[in-house]
């Protein structure tokens, strides 16, 4: 059951974004930029009783795996401005996503954190 409430709440927040961007870019990426799926996971994660090193863990290595994922919200909307099509400019976004990724991992893995698994 508690499983099934999981799927719904957080279905729930993925459809109401979608439906405020409908109707208002700035209130639908505001909405969208709020960290709703991690709070809901450390939620999720409290309330299975995990533990705060595994919630504490799961904030910190997050944080680290936003950053990378930041350029893209700059590439997309210049790519589709420029008349490329959606997805073309999602693969690149992806692939710029991953390649910043890397960079990431490796700058951080010399500071001693560890982003793959």
């Amino acid at each position: 059951m508690f499983l099934l409430i999981k799927y719904a709440v957080t279905a729930l927040i993925i459809v109401i974004v979608s439906e405020v961007a409908k109707h208002t870019d700035r209130l639908g990426a505001l909405i969208a930029s709020l960290p709703f799926v991690t709070i809901l996971v450390m939620i999720w994660l409290h309330l299975e009783k995990q533990g705060a090193e595994k919630i504490a863990n799961h904030a910190y290595y997050t944080f680290w795996y936003v950053l990378p994922t930041l350029p893209m919200f700059l590439l997309m909307p210049y790519l589709l401005h420029r008349g490329c099509s959606f997805w073309l400019a999602l693969l690149l976004c992806a692939i710029l996503t991953i390649g910043c990724f890397v960079i990431t991992a490796l700058i951080c893995k010399r500071f001693g954190i560890s982003l793959i698994p």
